[in-house]
């Protein structure tokens, strides 16, 4: 049997960003104190492994350790240099026209996992994460000025094809909504599965 270490480390590890307490005992169908519990109970079990466990304030994460800075600066610098290729390219073009949007629009948009992606993004400093003004635990992404700037717009409107990209994105929704009967909620943020 699996235990609630073992669960939220999963999590943790599947979601590669900082989780609230809250969110993680609704997860697992258990109380703060007992995520609190196992959590103790997974940082002494990292104990001299490649990764540790971050508490800050109210959240947890799984972070590398700090003794294999310098194999994850390699692996920093080979990112920084590969290309984006296909899967990057459609995010960012996600992105670029939906956002600030949710990793679930996104997903919902592309059809798969998108969380690799997204941090490979986040490290190039072509996204950021901004707060959700209607989920003060969740985030949404978002270009960086400096992807504008890359690109040459000044504002989310300059991109080209705007209108099109826009209308053939809700095309595809419409339709995806349609042949898979899951409604979607738009927001100014996007479009959220529900």
């Amino acid at each position: 049997m699996t235990s609630l270490a073992q669960k939220l480390e999963a999590v943790l590890f599947y979601v590669a960003e900082p989780v609230e307490r809250a969110k993680l005992a609704a997860l697992c169908g258990v109380t703060e104190e007992e995520v609190d519990g196992a959590m103790a109970s997974l940082a002494q079990s990292l104990a001299g492994h490649g990764v540790q466990l971050l508490h800050v304030n109210t959240t947890y994460e799984l972070i590398t350790a700090s003794e294999t800075h310098e194999v994850i600066e390699a692996l920093r610098t080979d990112e920084h240099t590969r290309e984006l290729g296909k899967a990057g390219l459609e995010t960012l073009a996600v992105v670029l026209y939906r956002g600030p949007i949710s990793r679930v629009s996104i997903e919902y948009v592309r059809g798969v996992n998108c969380a690799y992606v997204l941090r490979h993004l986040l490290i190039r400093g072509l996204v950021d994460k901004v707060p959700d003004p209607k989920n003060a635990r969740a985030v949404l992404y978002q270009a960086t000025p400096a992807l504008y700037k890359h690109l040459g717009v000044t504002e989310k409107d300059a991109l080209p094809d705007m209108a099109e990209v826009q209308a053939e994105l809700d095309r595809f929704e419409h339709e995806r909504t349609n042949d898979h009967h899951e409604p979607i909620t738009t927001t100014n943020a996007g479009y959220t599965a529900t």
